[in-house]
């Protein structure tokens, strides 16, 4: 069955295949280069070479091959990804997707790479200060130190990175901030406030979602949405992302990411014992600061491997979402309304394969959103949302 022609018109699902060709070979070339490069520098003796001439910028020692290692291998990634993620920029303007000029891409990219920079040399020479210091059990110490790390990122996140990026301020008082305030009330969810992102600065896309937990809890939609959505249906988006806080999504996550960090480490360590793996890199001893290419490039395989199982999780969590806002709005017509809107303002890809699904998607497909929202329906007794066709 086409499950697209019944919810969308011709134009709408060829605009989607068009949009999806395009993209499709940069997505294609991003996921092999992301690859490639770490594997090449971690399993070839180029990384430990560019980890020793940098370090010996400041001297040689394990500390600034530590620091400045990591740096290089950074800069070196954001050098060969650099022309992708331009051309990545090109696109996404020829569809209307992006607004942003070359200044504030470039101010997002420096931003980005300096954030991510600093915070990987510092868990690198986290890392080998264990490694050199922390005896046999250093496993141990870098496990717990992953794990609070990754707790620790979802409370600066909403906090200290957010708004490096994007400004934020309180929903103003109205009909929109009354529909949704009543229904945060209805849900007995404790949200801290209701926030506005000016994303309109850098894409035409819509969305809204739920940061932190506990006192930096917030639900933010992006300007873009409440500025091309009605009430009713910006009120739906919300009575999802409730169900992300009313479930705890974001603290369940952030535990199991915890646990997903400290099992990445206990595989990192069994591997830097595996002498093949250092021979390769051209080092003789795993707390060697040289080797620091080998592993990102045995985190990045065990990204690599643990990626579907978490897309898996997140396609779970979040149709759990959209069945607790049909509970919580019970307007499932609004519901399906809103969908549509989403996947068309976004070009959403309307006809996905299932491996497609399986290896890149954090959410169901559209099509299986908007029949969730018609089995509930004739589940409660209610009016089934008809299809567009039908309605044509």
């Amino acid at each position: 069955m086409d499950y697209a022609a019944q919810d969308f018109t011709p134009e709408q699902i060829e605009r989607s295949r068009a949009y999806k060709r395009d993209v499709r070979p940069l997505y294609i070339a991003s996921t092999l280069l992301g690859l490639a490069v770490p594997l090449v520098l971690g399993l070839t003796p180029l990384g430990a070479g560019l980890v020793r001439v940098a370090g010996d910028l400041a001297g040689g020692g394990w500390v600034a091959r530590a620091l400045l290692g990591s740096l290089a291998i950074s800069v070196l990634g954001l050098v060969i990804g650099l022309p992708l993620r331009m051309r990545g920029e090109v696109v996404s303007r020829r569809w209307g997707l992006s607004r942003r000029g070359w200044g504030l891409f470039a101010a997002d990219v420096a931003k980005g790479f300096v954030i991510g920079a600093l915070l990987t040399a510092g868990a690198v020479g986290g890392l080998y200060l264990l490694l050199r210091h922390g005896g046999d059990g250093w496993w141990v110490w870098a496990a717990g130190a992953a794990a609070a790390l990754a707790v620790l990122a979802s409370f600066i996140m909403p906090v200290l990175i957010e708004p490096l990026f994007n400004k934020f301020r309180p929903l103003p008082e109205g009909p929109l901030r009354d529909r949704l305030m009543a229904l945060v009330a209805e849900s007995g969810v404790a949200v801290r406030d209701i926030l506005v992102s000016d994303s309109s600065r850098r894409t035409t896309a819509a969305n809204a979602y739920v940061s932190g937990f506990g006192r930096t809890r917030r639900l933010v939609v992006w300007d873009t949405t409440t500025d091309s959505l009605d009430t009713d249906e910006v009120a739906a988006i919300a009575a999802h992302e409730l169900g992300h806080a009313a479930r705890r999504d974001v603290l369940v996550g952030t535990l199991l990411g915890a646990v997903g960090a400290a099992f990445g480490v206990l595989v990192l360590a069994a591997a830097l014992h595996w002498t093949p793996l250092l021979d390769a890199a051209g080092v003789a001893h795993a707390d060697d600061p040289r080797s620091q290419a080998l592993v990102r490039a045995i985190l990045t395989v065990i990204g690599l491997v643990g990626e579907p199982w978490g897309l898996a999780y997140s396609r779970y969590i979040e149709a759990r979402a959209d069945g607790y806002a049909l509970d919580l709005f019970r307007d499932p017509d609004t519901i399906v309304r809103m969908e549509r809107a989403l996947a068309v303002q976004n070009i959403a890809d309307l006809r996905p394969r299932r491996h497609e699904i399986l290896l890149r998607y954090t959410h169901p497909p559209i099509h299986e959103r908007i029949a969730h929202a018609r089995r509930w329906a004739a589940e409660q007794g209610m009016a089934i949302p008809k299809p567009l066709s039908a309605t044509s």
